[in-house]
């Protein structure tokens, strides 16, 4: 798992109307580290000029440079149009180094209206990043986004190139060179593109699914790693553009050792989502700076933006090896903990989604145990040491007994759902989902922690429900801690968790009558259906940790994790790019519900996280962490 950070200096290039080649737009830009200054050649566009036709805007390759990496100056052009092939323009540069030369390959424009037969890949060749010395058509075929590696495989240089872009389906495609001149050779390319099928890269998930190489390949000492755009339904009603990255072999680059399941990166941030055209991340360049990988990318066509990695953290996601075994969630060997047990008919449609509190040194879950028909009761569950369990009651320990989770003549479908439960003070607060068969709304209960040591379960007080009628909310936890003076509640609304603020724990006064956006579903991305809190969160040193799940767009549940700010936990200071912890058992594929794992709790004891979750709305489950792994991969 890790977490994907935007730089503070975004976007770190912009269009500037002062400079009438890149008035329009500065993006799509491929950076390089040359005597200890970051150069970064990227793609500038021109407004339209209202005396040429055809009336269009013009891309050049420009260059800048930079100390950090961030802040560039001395933006100029570097080349332009100026043959036959790239009249039309010249852009998306991949710039490598080789020798003492550097190979820039860009798109070149050779023809106008743009179609397959016109768009093709040139290259550039520069000694001093001021001049360029000589350029030369590559590809005798349509083609885009071309980068050598920085040294020769086997002997021969290499380069990954896609193929067939402005044709649908594109590939990325590995080949060598003999000699450099092979690079610019018509009769080398057309033989190798006589067996185009043995030189690809599989990739694509889907049939719609587009592909195009995105960074020049960086070595790691697990492979080359390659940032490469991921363009879901391309051309579609439902295009999403992602960013994701490949591992490949250090001597045979055409197979691939590793690779991240999904989408880590989509347009999020205003800069991305609005602009030349809208709604696109584009990675085109990155470098490998101490512990981490800076992603620079193209931002809506507009502007160039980076991200970064903790390297560790990503190899440790993409690779099966120990070390990243070591910081994943493990479940128990003893799973599933709670499974319905036969005659006991308020369970015998399935126990799931429990709480769990740590009070007296014993763990105590509260689970949702639900009939064939779908009315829910919780019941009780008591372990010494969080995996086995001691002893469960045959009965429940809470069932509905107001009008806003009972349905009046009816015996399906409504009842006390998915609990949530903290220690403030000396009681026990309960939030819940509260069905009356119509719309779902957050409820609270309490009791104090004498009782429930003691089992009066009768003790527990009469629920208030605390968010609006005829608005379904779900997921709620109050944040065991007051935050100046006041209390915070979080709760689901629609597909976006939401947050609030209520002045005391008396809701017999107190409702939750807004959402504070903190977190909403990644469209394209493994939670981009919907997303809901887990546990409450727990406190630690970096932040309130916060588990949440995530809903994609084939109903798989998963769980992500967010670090909430001290001061202000309506503030989200880090999330994790990828899931912390996904259906992969049997009894979490395969039940009432396939593919879902659920928890309603989080728990630190000596060091270690607990969850406690529901696996396909059937039985419940125990997985642990170390802590201070599940931090360190929120690393900001």
């Amino acid at each position: 798992m890790f977490t994907l950070n935007r730089s503070e200096h975004n976007p770190i290039l912009s269009p500037m109307e002062e400079h009438p080649w890149e008035a329009l737009a500065a993006f799509n830009g491929c950076p390089i580290v040359e005597k200890k200054k970051t150069y970064m050649v990227y793609r500038a566009m021109s407004e339209p000029d209202l005396l040429e036709e055809p009336h269009m805007s013009t891309s050049v390759v420009a260059i800048a440079s930079s100390d950090d990496g961030a802040h560039f100056e001395k933006r100029k052009v570097f080349f332009g149009p100026s043959t036959e092939y790239d009249k039309y323009g010249c852009e998306d540069p991949r710039i490598t180094k080789l020798g003492d030369t550097f190979y820039i390959f860009y798109t070149a424009l050779g023809g106008y209206p743009f179609s397959a037969d016109n768009i093709k890949v040139a290259v550039a060749l520069s000694t001093d990043l001021k001049t360029v010395k000589e350029k030369h058509l590559v590809t005798p075929f349509n083609a885009k986004a071309m980068a050598l590696f920085p040294e020769k495989i086997n002997g021969k240089l290499a380069a990954l190139v896609t193929v067939n872009t402005d044709r649908k389906p594109s590939d990325i495609c590995y080949i060598e060179f003999n000699k450099p001149e092979d690079i610019w050779s018509e009769e080398y390319w057309n033989k190798w593109s006589s067996d185009l099928d043995s030189h690809k890269i599989n990739l694509r998930r889907a049939k719609n699914d587009q592909v195009e190489l995105g960074a020049p390949p960086l070595k790691t000492d697990k492979g080359w790693l390659v940032v490469y755009s991921h363009i879901q339904d391309y051309g579609g009603s439902n295009t999403v553009f992602g960013v994701e990255v490949m591992l490949l072999d250090l001597v045979n680059p055409r197979r691939i050792v590793g690779r991240t399941k999904g989408s880590f990166m989509i347009p999020d941030t205003y800069y991305e989502r609005a602009g030349h055209v809208a709604n696109i991340v584009f990675p085109s360049g990155a470098l490998i700076k101490k512990d981490k990988l800076e992603i620079y990318y193209g931002a809506a066509d507009t502007h160039c933006a980076m991200a970064y990695i903790y390297l560790d953290n990503l190899l440790d996601t993409i690779t099966e090896s120990e070390s990243s075994k070591k910081t994943r969630f493990k479940r128990f060997i003893g799973n599933p903990i709670i499974t319905p047990r036969p005659g006991f008919l308020w369970e015998a449609g399935g126990t799931l989604n429990p709480a769990a509190i740590d009070v007296g040194n014993k763990t105590h879950i509260i689970y949702r145990g639900a009939t064939v028909s779908n009315v829910s009761t919780l019941g009780y569950a008591v372990s010494s040491d969080g995996f086995t369990i001691d002893e469960r009651l045959d009965k429940p320990i809470y069932f509905p007994r107001a009008e806003f989770e009972y349905r009046q003549g009816a015996n399906s479908n409504y009842g006390c759902e998915d609990p949530r439960i903290v220690v403030i003070g000396d009681k026990l607060y309960m939030t819940y989902t509260a069905y009356d068969g119509n719309t779902p709304r957050v409820a609270v209960s309490f009791i104090t922690i004498h009782d429930f040591l003691d089992r009066r379960w009768s003790a527990w007080s009469m629920p208030e429900v605390i968010t609006p009628p005829n608005i379904p909310n779900k997921d709620a936890a109050i944040l065991p801690e007051a935050i100046n003076g006041k209390y915070l509640i979080l709760h689901r609304v629609n597909e976006s968790i939401c947050g609030d603020f209520v002045n005391s724990l008396d809701f017999s006064k107190e409702e939750v009558n807004k959402c504070i956006e903190m977190l909403n579903p990644r469209p394209g991305m493994w939670d981009g259906e919907k997303v809901g809190i887990s546990g409450p969160p727990v406190k630690t040193k970096r932040g309130w940790l916060l588990l949440y799940h995530g809903v994609s767009r084939s109903k798989k549940y998963r769980v992500g994790a967010i670090l909430l700010d001290l001061e202000d936990p309506t503030i989200v200071k880090a999330r994790t790019a990828v899931p912390v912890f996904e259906p992969e058992e049997s009894y979490e594929r395969n039940g009432l519900v396939p593919n879902v794992v659920f928890p309603c709790s989080l728990i630190v004891r000596n060091g270690t996280a607990y969850i406690y979750y529901g696996a396909a709305d059937s039985v419940i489950g125990v997985a642990t962490i170390g802590l201070d792994d599940l931090l360190n991969k929120l690393r900001t």
